[in-house]
């Protein structure tokens, strides 16, 4: 990030701790070594966008794009890998417009955006229609496999808030199924660890500078709630069938 730099907390949103223990407990089973290798590739593909094909191709249309540059990370439907990224499939499509033009602008620059789509400063007004037109016509978001852990506490913000705190509810503006509306995402399905680290960015950066209402909203948030509410939206995502 250029300028004021933020680092999210690493216990949250950190690929590298996440490997690193997995290898302390040496608890990797050979199904878990083979999706991690996945995810370090997908890593790799990503950490150089600027080398991929079509990135400053203004002639190229927006599925063309996504085969040769965002599938890399998001997969071809946006139903991405590695909560590194992402899901995109379902999204919002003035959300998707909204946020691409930040990234082309430089306007968006949380730790992520910076590494992986500030390079995008030559996509054309089309080429962004046309990649939100897309991944927002796609099935949406899946939920994970279901979970021993509670949902209580973050179906509680989630639907109610914590008017002591003035946290209001979620469901207020993202809707009662976490579906969105417009400008406002779809957060139903998202990747648990994606919402978390972005509630850390709302919270302690001004990075995202659409999200001002989002810092009023979750700025009392407990690092345990956050957690908790993200796991509960991640939950209200499609079936996995």
């Amino acid at each position: 990030m250029r300028g004021r730099h933020f680092e999210l907390d690493a216990a949250v949103y950190s690929t590298g701790n996440i490997f690193s223990r997995l290898d302390m407990k040496n608890t990797i089973t050979t199904s878990s070594r083979g999706l991690l290798i996945l995810v370090a590739s997908l890593l790799a593909a990503c950490s150089d966008i600027d080398q991929n094909r079509g990135v400053n191709n203004p002639s190229l249309n927006g599925q063309t794009l996504v085969a040769q540059v965002c599938s890399n990370c998001h997969g071809l439907t946006g139903e991405s890998v590695s909560p590194e990224f992402p899901k995109l499939n379902g999204q919002q499509r003035a959300y998707l417009v909204s946020q691409l033009t930040d990234f082309k602008g430089h306007l968006r620059s949380d730790a992520q955006g910076t590494a992986y789509m500030w390079g995008f400063t030559n996509l054309t007004p089309e080429q962004i229609d046309q990649l939100a037109d897309y991944f927002s016509a796609q099935l949406p978001m899946r939920r994970p496999a279901a979970s021993t852990l509670s949902l209580n506490r973050g179906e509680l913000i989630f639907k109610s808030g914590l008017p002591d705190l003035g946290v209001a509810p979620c469901s207020a503006c993202h809707g009662a199924l976490g579906e969105g509306n417009a400008a406002l995402p779809r957060l139903a399905g998202q990747h648990t660890s994606y919402i978390a680290a972005q509630i850390l960015v709302f919270q302690h950066s001004d990075a995202r500078p659409r999200g001002e209402a989002m810092k009023q909203v979750t700025h009392l948030l407990s690092q345990d709630d956050s957690t908790a509410v993200a796991r509960y939206i991640a939950s209200l995502g499609a079936s996995q069938q």
